[in-house]
C-alpha cells in the first residue's frame, strides 16, 4: 500500500491507494494524522505531518517556488520529503532534501527508500526527475542501487555536526595599537578608476595562472619607484612580488634555510610575528640587542648567526634609524662572514620631517634582501609586497615561493603598476606623510597636557610613536589592562621584546607603541584624548 500526504500553497493535495486517485474528502480520517508509531522525518515534527489542506489535486506538477511538503508511505517506510528550495529545479531540490534527511540522521544508513515510481506518483513530478535524483545521489555516494533490491541510504558514519562559529571578540571602542594603515584614507575613487581600466584593457593571459615571480608590469613599476625614492639598485629581473611583508619574509626565511642557514639574528625588540614567521622556517633565532643607535652590530659575531633580519630606516618598534656607522659595520661583517641580511623597509617612506634615509640595500645589492610593502603606506587589504634580491639568490627564493604558494591577485598586480606609474603611489605617500605628522603632533600636544612626565622618543616617521613612562609609577601591564577596562587598547615595549625573563624585563624602562594607524579619520582625535584624560588619573593616583 502507498500512502501519501501532499501540500502546497498553489495545489491540493491527493490521496493513492493501490494506485487509484482518492478525493480528499474521501479520506480525511487516513490523512489527519500519521500511522501510529511511524516516524515523521520533516523538519516541522510529527504535528507537520497532520496538517492537510481540504482541496482536490489538479494532475498538474507544482509552479509554486514555496517550499513543498510530501509524506509517503511504501510498504514500512515513512517518509517526509520537504522541497524547500526549487530555485534550481525539482530534481536538485529532491537530491538536498534526501542530503539533508541523511545529514541529519533522519534517513540512516541501509534505510530503503520508495520506488522512484512511487515517490514521482507521489509529489507529482514526471519519474524521470526522481531517476535523475537517485543517479545523481548515487554518483555522490549517498545512496546505493542494487538490481531486484531497490535503492537504499549508503553505508555513511554518521558525523558530529561542526560546532557554531564562536562569536567574534568585541573590537574595543578606541584602539591605538601600532600596525595598522588608516583604512579611511584608502584613495578609493583613484584606485576604482585604475581597477576599471585594467579590467578594460589586461591581456587575456591576465586572467589566467600567473608568473611565480609577480607580474612583468609591477615588477618594471617597481623597479622605477625603489630606484627613485629609496634608492634601491634593482631591476625588473631582480623583483619577486609576495603576498604581503609575512608572505616575502618567510620566503626569504626558507630560501636561507635552504642556502644552508640555521641562526638567524632578530632584533630586539621586534614584531613577535616576524620571530613566529622565522621559527616556522626551521631557523634557531638569536636576540640582537638595540638601542638608541639602531641594532648594536658588534655583537652580531659572537652569535654566531648565518643571517640577520633588520629595520634600518625605521627600527621596530624603538623608531630609531641604524646609525651610519653601524651601517658599514654591518656590511662589513655581512661580507667577512659569507652571511645575508635581509632589510625590511616596511614603512622607510614615511619620513616626515626631512628626507627619508635611503635603503641600506643601495650600499651592497649583492648581500641585502631588501622587502617592502603596501600594508603600512596604502592598505593591508591589497596584500601587495616584494623582495629585491641578490641574482645569486633569485633560484632559492623563487624555489621558496612556489612552496608558500600565495600571490596577489595578476588584477591588483597590474592595477598597482598603473597605480605607480600614472603617479598616484607618490602622491598617496606625500598625503599620508601629512597625516601621519598631524597624528604624532596630536599625540605628543596632549600628552604634554595631560601627563608631562611621559616622553615621545624616536624619529618623526612611520606610524608609530614610543611613549617612554617613568621609572617607579605604574608598569606597563598595570597601565594596558587599566586601558582595557576603559575599552581603550594599547601595547606595551615589553610585548616585543625578546630573550628575556621576567626579572630582565622588570629592569627595561617601561614604555607604550601608540599606533597612528587606528582609529580611522576624526576618531583618532577623541581616542587621544581619551588616552591623555585615562593617563592623568594613572598617575594622579600614583
Amino acid at each position: 500500500m502507498i500512502l501519501m500526504k501532499y501540500s502546497t500553497e498553489s495545489v491540493a493535495p491527493s490521496y493513492v491507494k493501490a494506485g487509484v486517485l482518492v478525493r480528499s474528502r474521501e479520506r480525511r480520517a487516513v490523512a489527519s494524522s500519521p500511522r501510529p508509531g511511524s516516524p515523521c522525518l520533516g523538519p516541522g515534527g510529527p504535528g507537520a505531518c497532520s496538517r492537510v489542506r481540504r482541496y482536490v489535486h489538479n494532475g498538474l506538477v507544482p509552479r509554486s517556488s514555496k517550499p513543498r511538503t510530501s509524506w509517503t508511505s511504501s510498504g514500512e517506510l515513512d517518509f517526509l520529503v520537504a522541497l524547500a528550495d526549487q530555485a534550481r529545479g525539482l530534481s536538485a531540490a529532491l537530491q538536498q532534501a534526501v542530503r539533508d534527511a541523511i545529514r541529519d540522521g533522519r534517513l540512516g544508513s541501509g534505510q530503503p527508500l520508495p520506488s522512484t515510481r512511487a515517490l514521482a506518483s507521489d509529489l507529482g513530478v514526471a519519474r524521470g526527475t526522481v531517476v535523475e535524483a537517485y543517479e545523481q545521489l548515487a554518483a555522490e555516494g549517498w545512496l546505493v542501487a542494487r538490481q531486484g533490491l531497490g535503492t537504499s541510504v549508503a553505508d555513511i558514519r554518521s558525523v558530529a555536526p561542526a560546532p557554531a562559529e564562536p562569536p567574534a571578540a568585541q573590537a574595543p571602542r578606541l584602539d591605538l595599537r601600532p600596525g595598522h594603515a588608516d583604512p579611511s584614507s584608502f584613495p578609493r575613487q583613484n584606485w576604482a578608476a585604475v581597477t576599471r581600466k585594467v579590467l578594460a584593457e589586461a591581456p587575456d593571459e591576465a586572467f589566467g595562472y600567473a608568473d611565480s615571480r609577480g607580474r612583468p608590469e609591477l615588477r618594471a613599476a617597481l623597479a622605477g619607484y625603489l630606484g627613485r625614492a629609496r634608492a634601491v639598485r634593482t631591476t625588473a629581473a631582480s623583483l619577486l612580488v609576495c603576498s604581503g611583508a609575512g608572505h616575502g619574509m618567510g620566503v626569504a626565511f626558507r630560501a636561507m634555510a635552504a642556502r644552508g642557514a640555521r641562526v638567524l639574528a632578530v632584533e630586539d625588540p621586534s614584531s613577535p610575528r616576524l620571530r613566529a614567521i622565522a621559527a616556522g622556517a626551521g631557523l634557531r633565532l638569536v636576540p640582537l640587542p638595540c638601542d638608541d643607535l639602531g641594532a648594536r652590530v658588534v655583537a652580531l659575531p659572537s652569535l654566531g648567526a648565518d643571517a640577520v633580519v633588520i629595520t634600518p630606516a625605521h627600527q621596530f618598534p624603538l623608531g630609531v634609524t641604524l646609525a651610519s656607522r653601524r651601517r658599514s659595520e654591518l656590511l662589513a661583517w655581512a661580507r667577512a662572514s659569507n652571511a645575508v641580511i635581509i632589510e625590511d623597509d616596511y614603512d622607510g617612506e614615511l619620513r616626515y620631517d626631512r628626507q627619508p634615509v635611503g635603503a641600506l640595500q643601495a650600499l651592497d645589492p649583492g648581500r641585502v634582501i631588501y622587502a617592502g610593502t603596501t600594508s603600512k603606506s596604502l592598505s593591508a587589504a591589497l596584500r601587495i609586497g616584494w623582495l629585491a634580491v641578490p641574482p645569486q639568490l633569485m633560484d632559492l627564493l623563487v624555489d621558496a615561493c612556489r612552496q608558500v604558494s600565495a600571490w596577489p591577485s595578476s588584477l591588483d598586480q597590474i592595477a598597482m603598476a598603473r597605480f605607480i606609474e600614472a603617479g598616484l603611489f607618490d602622491r598617496h605617500i606625500r598625503r599620508m606623510r601629512g597625516i601621519y605628522r598631524q597624528r604624532r603632533d596630536l599625540l605628543i600636544a596632549a600628552l604634554a597636557a595631560h601627563v608631562p612626565m611621559l616622553r615621545v622618543t624616536g624619529i618623526a616617521a612611520g606610524g608609530h610613536a614610543l611613549v617612554r613612562l617613568p621609572p617607579g609609577g605604574p608598569g606597563e601591564d598595570e597601565v594596558i589592562n587599566g586601558a582595557a577596562r576603559c575599552d581603550l587598547a594599547l601595547e606595551g615595549l615589553g610585548g616585543y621584546r625578546f630573550g628575556h625573563d621576567a626579572a630582565e624585563l622588570a629592569r627595561h624602562e617601561p614604555a607604550l607603541v601608540i599606533g597612528y594607524g587606528s582609529p580611522a579619520g576624526r576618531s583618532y582625535r577623541a581616542a587621544v584624548a581619551a588616552l591623555g584624560d585615562y593617563l592623568r588619573s594613572v598617575y594622579a593616583r600614583a
